[in-house]
């Protein structure tokens, strides 16, 4: 019997069970590694311990991409299952929900490895724009491919394939290089995951197992909810509830006032994501929430709090992201649309905004919260 091999914590003790069972009935067992570039433990440093910072890790695992050995073609065909095994037709497994609360998923994504490959054609078409767009959630200028990757649907050493027979065709190709380093940041996850799996519930940085955390109840809904009154964290946490996804760097900005502005553990928002997301996997969602609650590997710096007003305003300049998941305030100016609650009265009464009945009002003062979430990191050890 032969499977492919996943990382984490419980999958592994789950197949080392089930390959003992195999052995003592006598079944000879084969695991492979087609999700990630290389074995967990196969890039250390010189001390031959697991790095904890990406930039060295990524130069060290660069040098090895030409070692790969290139994807093998699928299969022609695969031998005759046994009549003495039994199976089951996939609809009689009643996987799909009852009532209709996945139509939003449906509409944005195809499973399985046909529509991996479709969305790998895609994006190899458009890659050099990737560096400049990557950072802008109302341009489709990421990959999407994380999702197919988390469930096994495509592997990178495929999308690492296709993206050399473009690299070959271009004299500069940035595009390209700028992904290869975000699979580079999949690897490091990983790795880090499987160094120090009490990571999934315990930050890497023991410095920060002393912090307290005094979030509210009711601020946690309204972040769940979209309703914190912050428009570019409501249209990301929408987006995420209808569709299964948020853009990379909307993920950052509601984590940061989660688990800053907001004072909520790190771990209640990598639970929500780990429910809600479409491509939640374990080990990039782990290392996400610790990077940017500043308590895990190459974590970003612990007074770096983002801002969502300045980061709505930079990446999402032209207001489409939020017109289009936030639609009581779209018809607000551009000059407010970032910031409704500093609107003039005219203006929102103008607009069809009521701040506190169509629309909340800020759950939370940022620079208030701000100030509070760096006076609260100030307490913790040696920091």
């Amino acid at each position: 019997m032969c499977w492919n091999k996943l990382y984490e914590p419980a999958a592994l003790a789950r197949d080392a069970a089930v390959a003992a069972a195999l052995d003592r009935a006598d079944v000879s067992v084969e695991q492979c590694n087609s999700s990630l570039l290389f074995e967990p433990g196969a890039i250390l440093n010189q001390q031959q311990l697991p790095y904890r910072v990406f930039t060295p890790f990524w130069r060290t695992l660069e040098k090895q991409l030409d070692t790969l050995p290139p994807p093998r073609p699928a299969p022609r065909k695969l031998p005759a299952v046994t009549r003495t095994v039994r199976g089951l037709d996939l609809e009689q497994l009643q996987l799909l929900p009852k009532i209709a609360w996945d139509e939003g998923l449906a509409a944005q994504w195809t499973p399985g490895e046909q529509g991996a490959q479709l969305q790998l054609k895609d994006f190899v078409k458009q890659v050099a724009a990737y560096p400049s767009g990557r950072d802008r959630p109302d341009h489709a200028q990421t990959s999407r491919l994380s999702p197919h990757l988390h469930h096994g649907e495509i592997g990178p050493r495929q999308i690492i394939a296709a993206l050399s027979h473009r690299r070959a065709e271009a004299a500069s190709d940035r595009g390209s290089a700028a992904y290869l380093r975000q699979l580079g940041w999949r690897e490091f996850a990983h790795q880090l995951l499987f160094h120090f799996p009490a990571t999934t519930d315990q930050p890497l940085d023991a410095r920060f197992a002393a912090q307290r955390w005094s979030g509210a109840k009711a601020h946690l809904r309204a972040w769940q909810r979209g309703s914190t009154g912050l428009p570019i964290v409501d249209a990301g946490m929408r987006e995420l509830w209808r569709t299964g996804w948020m853009h990379n760097r909307v993920r950052m900005i509601v984590a940061s006032l989660l688990t800053k502005n907001l004072q909520i553990n790190w771990l209640t928002g990598a639970r929500w994501f780990w429910d809600t997301l479409v491509d939640a996997n374990l080990a990039n969602n782990t290392l996400g929430w610790q990077w940017v609650a500043g308590c895990g590997a190459d974590a970003a710096p612990y007074y770096r709090i983002f801002n969502p007003v300045l980061q709505a305003k930079r990446f999402d300049p032209q207001r489409r992201y939020i017109r289009q998941w936030v639609p009581e305030i779209a018809a607000l100016p551009d000059r407010w649309i970032h910031q409704p609650w500093a609107a003039p009265e005219h203006i929102l009464h103008e607009s069809g905004v009521q701040l506190g009945v169509n629309y909340p009002k800020p759950v939370v003062d940022l620079g208030e919260s701000r100030k509070r979430a760096l006076t609260a990191y100030a307490q913790l050890p040696r920091l």
